[in-house]
């Protein structure tokens, strides 16, 4: 998300289950689909006696943004959907989302 345009082959990737496939191999696997669960899992990660696939089901037109936005972050952010993402109405409507959830007293991310 550092201003260049969304890359479909990077982001269509096929729907395994990596946690799984990470303990055929001997690693430890976790799935996390709650985000409540997300600090949870990091502490388990931490625990581990040996790595750690954590396999965490997230939506995809919600990019990862930090808990503090730069305005060099912001300005690429939106020159990459200036370029032509084709679910740029997704990509805002879940980011304006995730920013209000963030900074709303008592709001929690659906």
């Amino acid at each position: 998300m550092s201003g260049d345009p969304k890359f479909e082959a990077s982001q269509d990737i096929p729907s395994v289950p990596y946690h799984r496939f990470a303990e055929l191999i001997g690693l430890k696997g976790i799935y996390v689909d709650d985000p409540e669960r997300m600090g949870a899992a990091w502490d388990e990660a931490f625990a581990a006696d040996r790595p750690v696939v954590i396999e965490a089901k997230t939506d995809p037109n919600v990019p990862p943004l930090p808990p503090h936005v730069t305005l060099q972050q912001a300005k690429a952010f939106a020159t990459t959907l200036l370029k032509g993402d084709p679910d740029e109405g997704s990509v805002l409507l879940e980011t304006a989302k995730q920013v209000l959830c963030a900074v709303l007293p008592g709001h929690k991310r659906s």
